[in-house]
């Protein structure tokens, strides 16, 4: 990524007959588009120009129902569909290519086989125990420097820079809630809500456990307390986005009750490559 580009930039555009809020995203050359009010077609012709002007090889949005089927109408794929995301409503991932590579997955049957495999597992409904020496709690503002520090120890690429404490605590200020687990020692786990008030849903993501403190129910403990947080919060539709080569990750959140809503083809840069994201989904009660 050039140094002079963000890695993101929030948007809201106003046309004639239209309004629609998207994030253009340099570091995973993608603009998504998060809302969106209006003329269908006028947002497909202006979302296609934002696209081609910045370089951009994916283009998705969170479709309202009785939209999705008008973009796929003009070549938009679906990819998955976020239950209740839209206070109950369902949002319809809708994705469109600008580049052949992106559109072509590397490890599909791979990634089939690792479904299958985590869809056979049995649900854990249970909440583990907090290892003997350490504590959980929710994280402060003062732990972005700590939280960084694991992100960078765990992930060669991020689709968003949490190796940068001051990126960190921008998050944390703006409203994502952050479960971490410690030792007397170190910082172990830590997982993340980042909530859309507006529309009732959160995202789980930011999961991160040290090598040496995997296989422990750790993060299972972690999504436990962050959706006891966000039912506090009226929050009701749950959603991860788990790369799709990850037994463990997919697991989780299988195992928890979340339900396995599609595939996003080369969603963003994580680890070393773009990577295909399962999503899953669960309705909070």
């Amino acid at each position: 990524m050039s140094n002079d580009l963000p890695y993101y930039t929030n948007q809201v555009e106003k046309g004639s007959d239209y309004t629609v809020s998207f994030c253009l995203d340099f570091f995973n050359k993608r603009l998504r588009v998060d809302d969106y009010m209006g003329n269908v077609d006028a947002i497909f012709r202006r979302i296609a120009e934002i696209a081609e002007t910045n370089a951009i090889t994916k283009v998705f949005i969170k479709s309202r129902e009785e939209d999705w089927q008008a973009f796929l109408s003009k070549g938009w794929m679906l990819e998955g569909i976020y239950k209740g995301y839209f206070r109950g409503c369902d949002a319809f991932c809708m994705a469109y290519y600008l580049d052949l590579e992106r559109r072509t997955s590397d490890y599909w049957m791979e990634e089939d086989h690792i479904l299958k495999q985590v869809l056979a597992l049995p649900l854990k409904s249970d909440r583990p125990a907090v290892p003997a020496n350490c504590t959980m709690r929710i994280a402060r503002v003062e732990d972005a420097e700590k939280l960084a520090a694991l992100y960078e120890q765990i992930f060669q690429t991020y689709p968003t820079p949490m190796n940068d404490p001051g990126y960190v605590e921008k998050v944390m200020r703006e409203g994502t809630i952050f479960y971490l687990i410690e030792s007397p020692d170190e910082l172990v786990s830590a997982a993340s809500a980042e909530i859309n008030a507006t529309y009732g849903n959160a995202e789980m993501t930011d999961c991160a456990t040290l090598p040496s403190y995997r296989n422990q129910g750790l993060m299972r403990l972690l999504v436990h307390a962050l959706e006891d947080e966000l039912l506090a919060r009226n929050i009701t539709c749950a959603y991860s986005l788990s790369r799709a080569l990850s037994l463990g990750m997919n697991a989780v959140f299988y195992q928890m009750g979340y339900g396995y809503y599609g595939r996003l083809t080369k969603n963003c840069d994580i680890y070393d490559k773009f990577e295909d994201m399962n999503l899953w989904v669960k309705k909070l009660k």
